[in-house]
């Protein structure tokens, strides 16, 4: 039986992904934490950014925002989201998240459980302006890759 110990994970270990829109850092995921049931990461989103549209098939979305002003569509319905709100979108349920307001906002996610790969965990449904070539997958770590379980040399088991 494999057993799991506690992580730690600062944001400056992660790399940013825009390619989405906004700046999304996976944090505790299978590859740096080790996780078996979801992927937990931060949105950071510049005023008059989006994360463009996508749906999850396998997983719900949990949803804390923790400062700024962001407005969601819900299957096409906007809805006003901020600071200490939470949010759960459904399986298979389309959303988008727009920062609205005239500072950075930040929201917490987590996604659970984890789709049978990662390819899998994530469609889109709208192009976005984000960076073209960065290919960074949202549903954690392909489990295939050879630096899968690898650890930074700041993450670690909680001592």
């Amino acid at each position: 039986m494999i057993k799991h110990h506690p992580r730690i994970v600062d944001l400056s270990e992660t790399e940013p992904n825009r390619r989405r829109g906004g700046d999304i850092r996976a944090l505790l995921t299978p590859a740096t934490a080790g996780s078996t049931s979801g992927f937990m990461g931060l949105a950071i989103i510049q005023p008059g950014e989006r994360i463009g549209e996508h749906y999850h098939p396998y997983s719900e979305e949990f949803v804390y925002v923790v400062s700024g002003a962001l407005e969601v569509d819900l299957d096409g319905e906007a809805f006003a989201l901020r600071p200490d709100q939470g949010l759960l979108i459904p399986i298979d349920m389309r959303h988008r998240f727009r920062n609205v307001g005239d500072e950075e906002a930040r929201m917490v996610f987590h996604l659970g459980p984890l789709a049978p790969r990662p390819s899998l965990g994530h469609v889109d449904t709208e192009d976005t302006d984000a960076a073209p070539g960065q290919e960074v997958v949202i549903g954690g770590p392909d489990l295939t890759a050879p630096d899968h379980g690898q650890q930074s040399e700041r993450s670690g088991a909680i001592q």
